[in-house]
């Protein structure tokens, strides 16, 4: 049976006005099963990590430091969220659902986490709204576990994901092919080898044009998972985006990207990415597109 997983059942505190969009989770997830999308028993609070799996992908300093609370000021400035013990609380429940999606995936075809895609957070930092890197730390220990031994990263969110090459790129069991914007977030970037940089404003048709070409030329390659990071920044109106695309454009990129693992039989785990359009309801109707095309595709 289908399983989505949810942590917006863990509540952190924000100042007002702060452009981290926490509302737009939970409204998410009741657009979905408003909209029967997603049913109740479809599903499921996430599960927190255990700390010992952040050691796959991280230094055990810095993991210590942000779990007490404890890191120097800069470092914390630098993930952009206010730290909490509720903030701790969140970043482990979304990283242990983005592993139960992944698990829950390579039984049934199809999973997600409405979550997720902390991209950019490195060895001993972490940043742009991101603590612990979920893809990493994902990867690493189904590895360990030997549950996948090759693993393609899609990674369509607007802002590259620094964090994900950093960790990963030398590891000969994870690819990653992502398409960002060239001048967005972050500006020191690392670029996996599969890696397209697009200019400002491209829109939907150059930008399908390049995911097509992308993936045609991983169509050859043996891959056991696909772990999506499906970001909506990329919508025209999103404030934190810069490229230009339609909201019909980025459904028709998550039909191509399910497509291409549904052809080749090959499992996936889908993650939600950014969003940050104001007003939020127009993230919130793009997520719940990308479950639209989700079920069109495998027939949840």
């Amino acid at each position: 049976m289908l399983e989505v997983f949810y942590s917006d059942h863990y509540i952190f505190p924000l100042h007002q006005g702060h452009k981290f969009p926490a509302e737009k989770y939970s409204l998410l997830r009741q657009g979905l099963l408003s909209n029967n999308i997603l049913h109740t028993d479809q599903l499921k609070p996430a599960d927190k990590i255990s700390t010992k799996d952040l050691y796959l992908a991280h230094d055990p300093k810095y993991i210590e430091g942000f779990l007490k609370g404890t890191l120097e000021a800069k470092k914390l400035k630098k993930i952009g969220i206010t730290w909490s013990p509720q903030y701790v609380e969140r970043v482990l429940a979304s990283i242990g659902g983005c592993y139960q999606a992944c698990s829950s995936s390579l039984d049934v075809g199809f999973s997600g986490l409405l979550a997720g895609g902390t991209h950019h957070a490195g060895f001993d930092e972490g940043e742009g709204f991101c603590a612990f890197n979920d893809f990493a730390i994902c990867c690493l220990k189904l590895i360990q576990e030997k549950k996948a031994k090759n693993i393609l990263i899609i990674d369509l969110d607007v802002h590259q994901g620094n964090g994900n090459a950093s960790l990963l790129n030398d590891n000969p069991c994870v690819t990653i092919f992502c398409i960002h914007s060239h001048k967005n977030y972050p500006f020191r970037k690392v670029l996996p080898p599969h890696s397209i940089s697009l200019k400002e404003n491209t829109e939907d048709k150059d930008y399908l044009n390049f995911l097509i070409q992308g993936l045609d030329s991983l169509k050859d390659n043996f891959f056991d998972l696909i772990l999506y990071q499906a970001g909506v920044d990329v919508l025209k109106e999103d404030s934190l985006g810069n490229l230009s695309l339609t909201i019909e454009g980025v459904m028709e990129r998550d039909r191509i990207v399910f497509s291409f693992s549904k052809e080749r039989n090959i499992p996936l785990a889908l993650v939600l990415g950014g969003g940050y359009s104001k007003p939020i309801s127009s993230t919130v109707k793009a997520h719940i597109n990308t479950y639209i095309v989700a079920k069109e595709i495998f027939n949840y």
